[in-house]
């Protein structure tokens, strides 16, 4: 590809830390949450949410267990003025959760977002000022300590309103572009803004180290963190927070291993809406602890009301694939993906299984408010016999010998590759009733009559083709009678090779499921299945049905 060679790295190795990190394996508990959705996510969207909509999203987290809520940059517009005064003075932010504004160091727009919070029974006020090399030559002109002075100058600002303002305040200060800038400057310039805010245990302040543009490999940004959790002043009174963005499709991984690294809180969206390719996606990102038998502290139970509430307010779409969330992501369509996953659940049925090991499944779909029968097993040209017959069983009760899953799951297949479509499960089934299950034609048993004459002798009345007639015959047993009886006036020729019944669990319990399968001079199988409250009934129609299935096969 062209061109390459005008690019260089745009970022700093950290001095020389430890990397205790890289001895961790795993997240061992949940961090502080902060969601930016309503102020970062919201500066994303082609059209921003108005204020009835940023309403509802606001009680969309709170109910997934938000404690921080960044709700906007309230001096940059009437709305997100208007949508702070709104939350505070119909007291709909509960009393343990704090909404979160953005300032810049600059005394007007700190005025007006101190007039915004006026009366907040807990909020963070987030003053930001841009260090990286890029942001300082190009954007700003000014040197080291002009930038150093600015973030002061807003530090003691916000203190001094912080006095005067009715409230209860906490504060949090961004060297944006971090990532860009020399670990030892950003260590420099934070710890100027701490010695203003002077942190106590009672008044924490937050330091957020945000991947504004992601520009090195996740390791990097880690050894990163950990420069600046090892070297800021009153570290014990300061929360280290990231608030990684995704240009290099890292944020995750960073927002990990950064965790790993020592800080104590995430800023991000749900399902990752930010600015270019987005923000780190907290439901990803709290889901991965979930799956490792961490408990993320954010409730994501029914992921599809959630989805669906955020594809409304924010006319963004969630993709298929998007990790926890996306329609498609539990959906298996190969052949031995399904037969692994219908083996796994068995095997936790058997088990009685509880912990969670299911082939191709990193969760239990359940657990995120997902069907199995809708949204893990699906049926196309690619399916196999085993998920085929998972979901006959699971759905309808349906439990088919191993070689009639075969069979049907052949059937099932060529009938979606021709249509050149998934099949859902209410055409499966469909298809099943229509083509195996008490069929009557040319064949049809009305009534039959026993007695014990040569083993059993049945005396069968039938329609065959139309025509209405009896015939009487004897066998080793009912149904062998009944097909001898059926052979014998027909001139059909057949030989039962398998016979299985159950109990149709699925709806009624009285009523009986039995399948029959049979071959003919041509060494053909054909299956039948029959359903009746009584099981001989039910083993006589299953035959029929596969007699059925047999002539119409020879048509």
């Amino acid at each position: 590809m062209k061109n390459f060679e005008k690019y260089t790295r745009q970022y700093f190795d950290a001095p020389k830390t430890s990397m205790k990190w890289t001895e961790k394996s795993y997240i061992e508990k949940a961090p502080q949450w902060c969601s930016v959705d309503l102020r970062d996510g919201n500066q994303a969207l082609i059209t921003p949410m108005n204020l009835e909509e940023k309403l509802e999203f606001f009680k969309l987290l709170v109910k997934i267990g938000f404690k921080e809520i960044e709700v906007g940059f309230p001096a940059a517009s009437e709305t997100e003025y208007d949508f702070c005064r709104t939350l505070i003075e119909k007291d709909l932010i509960p009393d343990d959760v704090s909404i979160q504004v953005l300032t810049q160091s600059r005394e007007h727009i700190i005025a007006k977002t101190f007039e915004a919070i006026r009366g907040c029974k807990n909020a963070i006020v987030h003053l930001y000022n841009s260090t990286s090399v890029a942001q300082r030559e190009q954007v700003f002109r000014k040197n080291k300590q002009e930038i150093i002075d600015i973030a002061v100058s807003g530090a003691k600002l916000c203190k001094e309103y912080r006095e005067k303002t009715e409230g209860n305040f906490r504060f949090e200060y961004s060297p944006e572009s971090f990532t860009g800038t020399e670990p030892e400057y950003a260590l420099e310039i934070s710890n100027a803004v701490i010695d203003v805010w002077n942190p106590t245990p009672e008044d924490k302040v937050i330091l957020n180290l945000p991947v504004t543009v992601s520009h090195s490999m996740p390791h990097v940004y880690a050894n990163q963190v950990e420069y600046m959790c090892d070297n800021i002043n009153c570290r014990e009174n300061v929360i280290i927070s990231l608030h990684p963005h995704n240009d290099r499709g890292c944020a995750i991984a960073d927002s990990e291993m950064g965790l790993l690294a020592g800080a104590d809180r995430i800023e991000g969206t749900l399902f990752g809406n930010g600015e270019r390719t987005g923000n780190v996606d907290i439901v990803t990102l709290a889901m991965n602890m979930y799956s490792q038998g961490v408990d993320p502290e954010l409730d994501f139970s029914n992921m599809p009301e959630i989805t669906e509430l955020y594809q409304k307010v924010t006319r963004m779409h969630v993709y298929e694939r998007q990790p926890y969330s996306g329609q498609l992501v539990f959906a298996a369509f190969s052949g031995s993906h399904q037969d692994a996953i219908a083996k796994g659940m068995k095997w936790r049925e058997e088990k009685n299984c509880d912990k969670w090991t299911v082939p191709y499944l990193p969760i239990d779909p359940k657990d995120v408010g997902r069907e199995y029968e809708a949204d893990v097993i699906r049926i196309n040209s690619q399916s196999g016999k085993g998920g085929i017959g998972y979901l006959l069983e699971t759905k309808y009760g349906y439990n088919l010998p191993k070689k009639m899953r075969e069979v049907f799951g052949y059937h099932v297949k060529d009938i979606s590759d021709k249509a050149h479509k998934e099949l859902f499960p209410d055409e499966v089934y469909s298809i099943f009733m229509e083509n195996y299950v008490n069929i009557t034609t040319p064949v049809e048993v009305t009534e039959v009559h026993y007695v014990q004459k040569n083993g059993i002798e049945a005396t069968v009345s039938m329609i065959y083709n139309g025509r209405n007639a009896v015939a009487s015959n004897s066998g080793n047993g009912r149904l062998d009678a009944v097909s001898n009886a059926v052979k014998s006036y027909t001139g059909l020729k057949y030989k039962i090779e398998t016979y299985e019944e159950h109990a149709l669990e699925n709806g009624s319990s009285a009523k009986a499921v039995s399948y029959v399968e049979i071959s003919d001079e041509n060494n053909r199988r054909f299956w039948g299945t029959g359903i009746d409250t009584d099981i001989v009934t039910s083993s006589i129609k299953a035959l029929i049905s596969a007699v059925n299935f047999m002539v119409k096969t020879d048509k």
